[in-house]
């Protein structure tokens, strides 16, 4: 372990995906400067992430976001203590621009060099946006990609009790408004039309008679698309609000009720959401008022650090350096399909 005799400086760095981003976090916990360069416009016309396109914007805007995230929080590089980068899971071009652009920094400056779990990343969030928050509690994240529910015992030390077995919930959200045709990113243009529609329409809600507290969002998925069907077969107008609210209400009676029984089983107080979904209005709220009814205390970052950014990488790579040991070195490469808790 690592003493703390001084103010600690990471560099973080996110590439996973479709956002470049980059910070300065102080002390795991402070965050001198976020810079985040979206491709979102670029993809939307292909209603998601083309891989090809992501790799080649990051390429493209990583050194200037770099650059903007070290002047922003007016700092040398010289002056950073360690740099920590996304090396998975996510897609691997665009990891492995992100991972080379830390590798040549760490051996130009002669820094440490810590390899994140991205999923990590999204837990560690909510130690920014929550300065008391300390381990062990409940997480459940959720985003486009992943549906995991986390007993974290330890800035270090997680059990995985749940996961999605087919889709991740963000991935149906995507899906569902394509198929409604109100375009991408799926999950706020979701939610946006939830709070206007109603809970008419019975979709499905899975839940599984074993001891894993698994998610399933295949089902709903199918069945959102065959009611769609069937209605314009029928030539009946369809009150697309109405269809959202109903989806949104399935999927998030499941993520809630999975995980609160998943906190009661590890007895802990405390529960966290994170993820690009944790954003979802809906399900901050469901999370909140059963947090009420059982006497379980509820935390979710604000939405800035929902979606993919360096801030959590900055600050989950903190814990990893102070703790001595991680992924480090040149050896260091891009992980695409990387487990939470992997060492």
């Amino acid at each position: 372990m690592i003493k703390k005799e001084k103010d600690i400086y990471i560099l973080g760095i996110e590439t996973s995906c479709d956002e470049t981003a980059a910070s300065i976090v102080r002390n795991g916990r402070t965050v001198l400067s976020n810079v985040v360069s979206t491709q979102i416009e670029i993809h939307m016309k292909y209603g998601g992430v083309v891989p090809e396109i992501a790799s080649r914007k990051h390429v493209e805007s990583i050194i200037p976001v770099i650059d903007c995230a070290l002047n922003e929080a007016n700092i040398n590089k010289n002056d950073i203590d360690a740099i920590a980068v996304t090396y998975g899971p996510g897609l691997v071009g665009a990891l492995l621009v992100g991972v080379s652009a830390a590798k040549a920094m760490a051996f130009a400056l002669k820094k440490p060099l810590i390899g994140v779990n991205h999923i990590e990343g999204h837990i560690a969030a909510n130690y920014i946006s929550h300065q008391d928050l300390e381990p062990p509690f409940v997480c459940l994240v959720v985003s486009g990609g992943h549906s995991h529910i986390v007993h974290v015992k330890g800035y270090r030390d997680f059990e995985i009790l749940g996961r999605t077995r087919d889709d991740a919930a963000g991935e149906a959200f995507d899906k569902i408004a394509r198929i409604l045709g109100i375009g991408y990113p799926g999950g706020p243009q979701i939610d946006k039309r939830a709070v206007i529609g109603k809970n008419l329409i019975k979709f499905p809600e899975v839940h599984f008679n074993d001891e894993t507290f698994d998610f399933s969002f295949s089902g709903v998925k199918t069945s959102v698309m065959n009611y769609v069907n069937r209605e314009k077969q029928k030539g009946q107008e369809i009150d697309i609000n109405d269809v959202c609210a109903s989806f949104q209400n399935a999927v998030t009676n499941v993520l809630v009720e999975n995980t609160f029984k998943a906190a009661q089983t590890r007895n802990v107080d405390t529960v966290v959401i994170a993820g690009g979904v944790a954003a979802n209005q809906g399900l901050r709220q469901k999370m909140e008022q059963s947090g009420i009814k059982r006497g379980i205390k509820v935390f979710y970052p604000p939405i800035l650090l929902c979606t993919d950014n360096a801030v959590m990488i900055g600050a989950a790579g903190y814990y990893e350096l102070i703790s001595g040991v991680y992924q480090k070195g040149l050896e260091l490469n891009a992980v695409p399909g990387l487990k939470i808790g992997v060492r």
